[in-house]
This record gives structure tokens, C-alpha cells and sequence, in this order.
């Protein structure tokens, strides 16, 4: 494999709103526009890592990193770890690896992510994988339930999170729900919930989606092939990714067609085709 392949681990400490964290990361320099990889919740930037096994991905800029509490992250204030705050981190980031216009994909929690980011400044996005990131209220399946499975110990939520997951009948979900409590602080799991509950159901987020002007992709697993919004998606010309033997985690279930589909929308958003 070639030198400008390879990802290289980095830490980057950063004071955001008062609050100390330490970033840990994967980076590559390379030619041509960044992309740049949000991962969900209870995943790690290694979800992304093989981007390097790529060949239509090779040799470009990559950035991809742990969320504050997540990972190999640190946070000194969990509590202070929600949906903005994650976006204020990725601001930050993007400024200290000196990126400034680049493709973006995000799951889940980093779909969010992303799409406030995107949001705040459209002109930067060269194109955006949204990669089941919340657009309506039916999306909160996980974050939902610090409502509606509530315990005093965040630790024991988190377990038991995890159980409720981990039996569930969709792809992929024993083996996320297996690593979840090594994943992600449970202290963040509260702020990060409570923020993805109220932007889903009060923040216009589809609206948000559609309004931006990049090349924009929304993919999702076949087993979530009823998302309420697919048809409003596909009215507005937003390409839609149904990705075969997968519910939420493609990465996990079904990372050939994953890889193929953001390397499709990757190569058409450079050339303006």
C-alpha cells in the first residue's frame, strides 16, 4: 500500500465553550477535494477507516475523528456533549486540519451532525452522504428511548440499551450493541439523546436537508425502507441509497455497495455531472 494511503492517528486538544477535550483522529494528506466522515452513535471514526481499500477514494484527503466522549475522545464536561456542541468540535477541527470545502458523510448522529454543519454554511459541502442522520421524529428509534426507558444510573441505561439492541432483528445490531458500552461514555449518552429528541422533532431538519445545494445523498438499509420521508426525498431530486441486507449500519452489514454509492456521489459531484 502506498504511503499517501495510509491513515495517520493524531491528537488534538481543544478548549469548545469553556469545555477541554482531546480529539483523537485519522488524517491523510493526498490530492483533490477532502472527504471528510462524521460516525454515529456508539461508533468510532473507525467506521471509516477502510477508505484506504477504496481505489475510487484513493489518494484523496481524508478526516475522520471521535466525537468528544466517544472513542478515543476525551471530554471534560460530558454533560456538556449535545448535537451543537458536536458541531462547534467539528468547526474547530475542520479549522485546525485546515480544511475548508470538502464532501461530507455522516451516520446517524454524525448524519446530524453533518447536516447542521452543512447548514451553517452551505457554500463548504462539495457534496453530502447522509447516511441515515435524523430528518423527522420516527428517526429517534435509539435516542427516544431516554424517554421512554429512563434510568437514574447511566450506566445501567446504557446496558441495557445495549441488550434491547443487541435482541433486536435487524442487521447488525448484535454486533453494534456488543462494543456500545466501550464505545461512548454513558455520562454522554443523556445530553447527546435529550438534543437529538428536540431537533427531531422541533427543528425542521428535512427541510434543512432539502434546502442545501450540494449534490446530496440519503442512504439507508432495506429494512428501513419506510421511512415516512423517502417519497418527499425523491421528489426533491435527493438521490436515494437503499442498501440491500442492512437496517442502520451499512458499514457493518453491507460495506461493498456502502463504499460503491459514496464513491458514485463523490466522482459526479467533482465533475458537475
Amino acid at each position: 500500500m502506498s504511503p499517501v494511503r495510509k491513515l495517520q492517528r493524531f491528537t488534538l486538544p481543544l478548549t469548545v465553550d469553556a469545555t477541554r477535550i482531546e480529539v483523537s483522529g485519522l488524517h491523510r494528506g493526498g490530492t483533490g477535494m477532502p472527504l471528510v466522515f462524521l460516525h454515529g452513535f456508539g461508533s468510532t471514526k473507525e467506521d471509516y477507516a477502510d477508505v484506504v481499500l477504496q481505489e475510487r477514494l484513493a489518494d484523496r484527503p481524508v478526516l475522520a475523528y471521535d466525537a468528544p466522549g466517544c472513542g478515543a475522545s476525551t471530554c471534560a464536561d460530558l454533560a456538556a456533549v449535545s448535537i451543537p456542541y458536536l458541531v462547534s468540535v467539528a468547526e474547530r477541527v475542520l479549522m485546525a486540519r485546515q480544511i475548508d470545502r470538502f464532501h461530507l458523510v455522516g451516520h446517524s448522529m454524525g448524519g446530524l451532525t453533518a447536516l447542521l454543519l452543512a447548514d451553517s454554511d452551505p457554500g463548504r459541502i462539495a457534496s453530502f452522504t447522509n447516511i441515515e442522520g435524523n430528518l423527522a421524529p420516527e428517526d429517534c428509534f435509539l435516542s427516544r428511548q431516554i424517554l421512554t426507558h429512563s434510568h437514574d444510573d447511566p450506566d445501567e441505561f446504557l446496558a441495557r440499551l445495549a441488550e434491547r439492541v443487541g435482541d433486536s432483528r435487524f442487521y447488525g445490531g448484535a454486533l453494534y450493541a456488543s462494543s456500545l458500552p466501550h464505545k461512548i461514555r454513558a455520562a454522554a449518552v443523556t445530553p447527546i439523546f435529550e438534543s437529538m429528541v428536540g431537533l427531531s422533532d422541533h427543528g425542521k431538519l428535512l427541510d434543512r436537508f432539502l434546502a442545501l445545494p450540494a449534490p446530496k445523498m440519503f442512504m439507508y438499509g432495506e429494512q428501513n425502507n419506510t421511512l415516512s420521508y423517502l417519497p418527499t426525498l425523491a421528489e426533491d431530486d435527493v438521490e436515494l441509497a437503499e442498501i440491500e441486507h442492512c437496517a442502520h449500519f451499512p458499514m457493518y452489514s453491507n460495506p461493498p455497495q456502502m463504499w460503491a454509492r459514496i464513491a458514485d456521489l463523490v466522482s459526479r459531484a467533482d465533475t458537475g455531472s
